[in-house]
């Protein structure tokens, strides 16, 4: 019976031509989104932005859910770069920290930022080559997200320095596993929605570039007040 083999061969053809449309697009929007998070983050710092603390927590989730919202829209693009334009502005402040506070605070910045850029190609490279299948680790990944994260406000509120940099370290290795774990979900179908890839994405390389910042710092030493 040769068609049902034509059938299935041409819903394999079709399925493939879609999640690589997916990923160009994904990557196409994502380094998009970084050189104007990066521009946003330099007028920060140029004009010498102030932390909101609770305004930005506001934004970033305000944002978030509004590209979610979006996603299927040509506005989902505006939100996009809305919530990565925000998210490098909010940036600044700590960028200036060490630039100001740090004799070498600019080596730190960029040790950091090109730490981060081996980091997703060498997790992206490996998914793309050996196409394994990373979907079992959406709930560990959720459950280690929300757990760091209320550690991280324990840390933050009652000034625990170590606890900091272990939530850091915490983080950097659950958003390289969402690397992993998103990468995975657009080559094997579970993600065709190119706007929230380039979003997932860029959250995950946002909190490793800072995780790294923070680390590198806490053993660089220099002046944090």
């Amino acid at each position: 019976m040769p068609f049902p083999t034509y059938s299935f061969a041409a819903r394999t053809i079709n399925s493939s031509v879609t999640v690589n449309k997916v990923l160009r697009k994904t990557y196409f929007l994502l380094s998009l989104t970084l050189v104007f998070s990066s521009l946003t983050a330099f007028y920060g710092i140029v004009t010498n932005a102030r932390p909101t603390g609770f305004f930005t927590l506001i934004g970033m989730f305000g944002l978030l859910f509004l590209t979610q919202f979006l996603r299927n829209s040509k506005w989902g693009l505006v939100s996009t770069f809305a919530f990565t334009g925000f998210m490098g502005y909010t940036l600044a402040p700590l960028l200036n920290m060490y630039l100001h506070n740090f004799p070498n605070g600019g080596t730190l910045i960029m040790t950091s930022l090109a730490g981060t850029g081996v980091i997703f190609l060498a997790l992206s490279s490996y998914v793309l080559i050996t196409r394994k299948d990373f979907s079992y680790l959406g709930g560990l990944l959720f459950a280690g997200i929300t757990v760091a994260f209320l550690l991280s406000l324990l840390g933050f509120f009652f000034n625990m320095p170590i606890l900091q940099i272990f939530v850091s370290g915490a983080f950097m290795l659950l958003c390289s596993a969402l690397i992993l774990f998103h990468t995975s979900q657009i080559i094997h179908g579970g993600e065709d929605n190119y706007i929230m890839a380039t979003i997932s994405l860029y959250v995950a390389l946002f909190n490793i570039f800072v995780s790294l910042l923070n680390i590198l710092g806490f053993f660089a030493g220099g002046n944090r007040n």
